[in-house]
Order: C-alpha cells, then structure tokens, then sequence
C-alpha cells in the first residue's frame, strides 16, 4: 500500500477506535471497498498501539494513582484515606474487567482474523450495536460518577467489551452502553470504557507486534516499518485529540449522531454487499 493509504487508514483508527463507531469495520471495509490491499490484522493492531499511545498519555496522570494506589501506596500525598481506597479499588476492578476480554481473545483470535472480516455480518453488527447505544442513552439514569464504581460494573462493562472481538461492535461503542445501563453519566461511561480499553489494547500491541515484525523480515508484509511507525504517530496525534473531543461533547450532549451514524453506515455496507455478491453471480 502506498503511504498516503496507511496514513490515512492511521487517521480513520484515531477517530474511530474512541468514537462508538467501530474502528475494525472502518478499517477493514475502507480497503476492501477502494479495492487496496488488506494490510492485516497486524497492521491494525500496530495502529492500535498509537492509540494505545493516545489513551496512556491522556489518562498518564490517572494511571499512574489507580496503579501506585491499587499497588498499597498513597499517592498522591494530599489526598485522603477515602479518595486513595476509590483509587485502589478502581484498579483492581478495572484488572478483573479486562478479564473477559482477554479470554475471548485467546479463544477467538483466529475467528477475527478471518471469519469474521466480512461486510454483511459487520452492516449488522453495526446496526444493532446502534439500536443498543440509542436503548442506553435513553434508558440509562446518568447519575454515578466513576469514584462509585463497584465489581459489579467492572464485571458486565468487561464481558460486554469482550463481544467486542467481533468486527463492527466497537469497543467504546458497547462499553459505554453497558456503562450507561449502569447508571453512569455519559462522561463517567466513556473514562471508564477508555480505562478499560487500555490494558486490553496494550496486550493485544504485545502479542502481535513481533508478528508484524516478523512478517517484515520475512518479506511478507508489503509496508515499510518506516511507514508503519508514521502510521502509528498518525494514530496517536489523531486518537488524542479525539479524546479529549470526546469527553467534552459528552458532558452536554447524548450519543444520537453516533446512532444515526451506525444505522446509515451499517445500511450502505449491507447493500453494497448484496450489490456486490449479486454482481459476482
């Protein structure tokens, strides 16, 4: 692929992979709808290392209490027993949300990588996972904030992160849902799902950067790494700025035009792919 493709691709993961529109069905439909070579799922998860990037530096400042915290030490200095105990909690919640996640990846890393890169099944996906966000941003009560957060909320945010393995689901997307469905402010919904996401997205950047690597030095990946780490900079420039974006517009406004978004996506890649398979008969 050329440069100015993967940048480009680097720029969609930064503003998808936080906004609940599925990063994975942008990335893998974009190419195959331009008719570009798939770069892999490889090259999408190094994209998810510059976003794992953006996240790390946005929230350095958080990670670094709930970790020293969860850990038995009180950090910051100026902050009472209370607020260190909510930080201490908050960690290991958030250790045993990722949980789930990191099963069903183990389980299914080799549905994602090929059964389920398809455009119909990821249309509906993103339909329905709509449906969903429209349900809890209506239905949810919008009163806790992350500090009162409980092993129950870790526990359904984190298996609802785990369907999100499968393409068009988004990441965000489901965990703010089921945030929401918990009574969590819209704001509260998206720090907690970033705060999750990060350990997830980290594991999966470890596990398949040597492969990435790998395929370069065997000749099989077709992307120069230089062009790969301009990638990842793009990704995490872009998912950065998205961030800090998101968290604002949450603070006054619902997730509608994420919904509205989803359907229409979700309906064009459905009839693209029936036009598709019926002009290949």
């Amino acid at each position: 692929m050329h440069l100015w493709q993967l940048i480009l691709l680097a720029v969609v993961q930064g503003l998808t992979e936080f906004l609940p529109v599925s990063s994975s069905a942008h990335l893998i439909l974009i190419p195959q709808f331009f008719h570009w070579s798939d770069p892999g799922l490889a090259f999408d998860v190094a994209l998810h290392l510059g976003t794992l990037i953006a996240v790390l530096l946005y929230f350095l400042r958080d990670w670094i209490e709930l970790v020293l915290c969860g850990f038995g030490v009180h950090y910051p200095r100026r902050a009472s027993e209370l607020q260190v105990m909510q930080y201490r909690r908050l960690f290991w919640f958030l250790a045993i949300g990722t949980i789930p996640a990191a099963v069903v990846g183990f389980l299914f890393e080799k549905k994602a990588e090929e059964a389920w890169r398809s455009p119909g099944p990821i249309g509906v996906a993103m339909i329905f996972i709509g449906l969903l966000m429209w349900w809890a941003d209506h239905a949810g009560r919008k009163e806790r904030h992350l500090s009162q957060a409980s092993l129950g909320d870790s526990g359904l945010t984190g298996c609802a992160q785990a369907c999100a393995l499968f393409p068009g689901v988004s990441r965000s997307g489901i965990t703010i849902s089921a945030a929401l469905f918990r009574g969590f402010t819209r704001e509260a919904a998206a720090r907690f799902s970033f705060l999750l996401a990060t350990p997830v997205i980290a594991g999966a950047a470890v596990l398949e950067m040597p492969k990435l690597v790998r395929a370069q030095k065997a000749g099989q990946l077709g992307i120069p790494m230089s062009h790969v780490w301009i990638s990842v900079a793009v990704s995490a420039i872009v998912g950065y700025a998205v961030i800090a974006f998101f968290l604002r517009y949450l603070q006054t406004r619902t997730l509608k035009i994420f919904v509205y978004y989803r359907i229409v996506f979700g309906i064009v890649v459905i009839v693209l792919a029936f036009l598709r398979s019926g002009s290949a008969r």
